[in-house]
């Protein structure tokens, strides 16, 4: 067990690196500590663009880059922390550190900089849903949560810009958002089928908002050129782009970042999976969820009609 934490309002660094499903889905243990210390200062050493979704969230105060040259020395044998490093490091009660450190070298370097306690946990999942594995650590707190899912509620004033911004793209209410990207090739539902859904919204009178980022430019070209009614959610940050998503109706898209960014603001999510496991990695929310695996990880092999039939389970 760690050593008690006394202070009403303890300072907690949480180092968690990774992709953006990597980051919500290690939500809860941000939510886990700060409803056992709700006055608790918790940092964040990650990658701005994603960590500040916590910030926005509640769950954390700061964030710092993990990209920042001074981080170099944490990584390597033998370092040299420089005084405001070491001040730094001190000036936390308790470190967990969620980066992949096989050997401890992470962990010995910060115990080296002065850290009061530091607790380790693998960014690799190795049993069960990536959730409850990662929140595990936290029983050396006597923390033994395991239900909890990834909840991100934004600000009323991010909302309503968030209504405007849907205005502006001529929706009149709350629209279908779909995502037809993901990380891989093997992991994306076919192109055409995502255009076949969409029209059939359409033909069923639903709005449609579609989201494309930079990982995107071939879905987001064709929508482009052939479907240009289509409104697009392009160019913008996670945490504008989950406040848009709140404001939406339900979502639909592949195994990727953006889906776990949806279950985490509690839209009805509908998830396609290919090759990867979703007892492993599938998201989880507040809202209701279908997950449809492909036939043999194959996803060009999932019939859309199945996946209209799950749309219509989990429509509002």
């Amino acid at each position: 067990m760690a050593e008690p934490i006394l202070s009403h309002a303890p300072r907690f660094l949480v180092v968690r690196g990774g992709a953006i499903g990597d980051f919500i889905v290690t939500l809860p243990v941000l939510q886990a500590l700060r409803a056992q210390w709700p006055h608790a200062v918790i940092e964040i050493w990650g990658y701005p663009h994603i960590a500040q979704l916590a910030v926005a969230g509640g769950w954390a105060d700061s964030v710092v880059s993990l990209d920042r040259a001074d981080m170099a020395r944490f990584f390597v044998p033998n370092p040299e922390f420089s005084e405001s490093q070491v001040a730094t490091i001190r000036s936390f009660d308790l470190i967990f550190n969620y980066l992949h450190d096989a050997v401890g070298q992470v962990r010995s370097n910060f115990l080296l900089a002065g850290a009061r306690q530091v607790i380790s946990g693998s960014p690799i999942i190795k049993a069960g849903h990536a959730i409850p594995f990662l929140l595990e650590p936290l029983q050396a707190l006597a923390i033994y949560e395991t239900e909890l899912v990834p909840e991100l509620d934004l600000s009323g004033e991010a909302r309503a810009e968030a209504r405007r911004h849907l205005r502006q793209l001529g929706l009149k209410g709350r629209p279908v958002a779909i995502h037809p990207g993901s990380g891989g090739v093997s992991k994306k539902w076919p192109l055409a089928h995502f255009v076949q859904m969409i029209r059939q919204c359409w033909d069923a009178g639903r709005e449609v908002v579609a989201i494309v980022g930079e990982a995107d430019r071939e879905e987001a070209d064709y929508f482009r050129r052939n479907m240009p009614e289509l409104p697009l959610l392009a160019d913008m940050s996670l945490v504008e782009l989950a406040a848009l998503l709140t404001e939406c109706q339900l979502f639909l898209g592949n195994d990727s970042g953006i889906t776990h960014l949806a279950a985490a603001v509690g839209l009805p999510v509908v998830a396609l999976f290919g090759p990867t496991d979703p007892a492993v990695w599938g998201p989880r929310g507040r809202g209701p969820m279908r997950i449809l695996s492909a036939p043999e990880g194959e996803l060009e092999r999932l019939e859309m009609s199945n996946v209209w039939q799950a749309l219509e389970a989990i429509r509002p």
